[in-house]
């Protein structure tokens, strides 16, 4: 009877701890959800405002190589790989569409505050850089591809971005070649944009799309504002706009599978060589943005503000946003 009895015990505390580790477990797994959301959040921000490379913020909180494996071993892990790529996803989701209104608005109203933010982001990532690279001895043909990455980011960076970005060139689907041209300004704007430092929006600038997909994003929220206050018929004429992001997508979804593959035999191959060509592009990423900080600075300081007002707001911002990416950065190594 007292062998029963401790049998019972025994069996009930082992419930009591299976329980318990599984109650962490789960809670872990939303808690890294969540992080995953918040990251994708600043990825979709990324894809949004030009100069901002969405691969780049990958690279920033830690993601970039997850999100590459995962969509290139997409079928051999379905389910794994879901779980992982939906909260970015949706978080990417909700970043482009405040992107749209929101963010770019702070960006053109604080221009000095989200840049040196945006800065201070990219200067956070170099310590996980650094210890990608500094694995094996700098060569001369290491600091070459340093080089590299940054005149090529430098020259991409500044082209097709002149007075393209409010243009639309197309309002709706008039016909097959319409279809064409979307479909391959998703393939070559979001396959490109997948190399950390090259951003899509100027990609899209430089096939004249970047007004038509932005746009079409901005119709999106105008016809689910138009069906929530019953405007049916001026909902039905937003929505021929929102039409133009199905081939986007098609094109998008082709870029990013072939993509994937590619850059995931890099990095697999010459991870080393691959992080040193990031280490320029951050560079040039720094580079850009400070440019932005400075246009924004210039701005402020004819509109009758002062410099050291200036240099302050982009000091304290830059902190801030170096700050963010070690949090973020440390949830990421806690949640692993």
């Amino acid at each position: 009877m007292m062998m029963t009895n401790k049998n019972g015990k025994h069996k009930s505390k082992h419930i009591s701890l299976q329980w318990t580790q599984n109650r962490k477990e789960v809670k872990q797994i939303k808690t890294k959800a969540y992080i995953n959301t918040m990251k994708g959040f600043l990825i979709g921000i990324a894809l949004v405002i030009p100069g901002l490379s969405g691969s780049m913020f990958a690279v920033v909180v830690g993601l970039y190589e997850k999100m590459i494996e995962a969509v290139s071993t997409f079928r051999s892990k379905p389910s794994k790989n879901i779980k992982f790529l939906l909260p970015i996803m949706l978080g990417a989701v909700v970043g482009v569409l405040a992107s749209t209104k929101l963010v770019l608005w702070l960006c053109e109203q604080f221009p000095v505050m989200s840049y040196g933010f945006f800065i201070g982001l990219v200067i956070g990532v170099l310590p996980f850089v650094y210890k990608k690279i500094r694995q094996q001895h700098l060569k001369v043909w290491d600091l070459a591809l340093i080089i590299l990455g940054f005149a090529f980011i430098m020259v991409i960076s500044h082209q097709g971005t002149e007075g393209t970005s409010e243009f639309v060139a197309l309002t709706n689907l008039n016909g097959l070649s319409d279809w064409a041209t979307i479909i391959f300004a998703g393939f070559f704007a979001v396959s490109m944009m997948m190399i950390p430092g090259i951003s899509g929006a100027v990609m899209l600038m430089m096939v004249n799309q970047y007004g038509t997909i932005y746009n079409s994003v901005a119709k999106l929220l105008d016809t689910v504002m138009f069906l929530l206050v019953g405007k049916f018929d001026q909902a039905k004429s937003a929505f021929s706009s929102v039409m133009i992001l199905l081939p986007f997508i098609i094109g998008a979804v082709i870029g990013v599978i072939l993509m994937a593959k590619v850059l995931h035999f890099l990095l697999n191959r010459y991870a080393h060589q691959v992080y040193c060509a990031v280490l320029g592009i951050i560079g040039a990423g720094i580079w850009i943005l400070m440019e932005l900080a400075i246009k924004g600075a210039m701005g402020n300081v004819q509109s009758g503000g002062s410099w050291a007002g200036v240099i302050v707001s982009l000091v304290i911002f830059i902190v801030v946003g170096t700050l963010a990416t070690i949090f973020l950065d440390k949830q990421e190594a806690t949640d692993a």
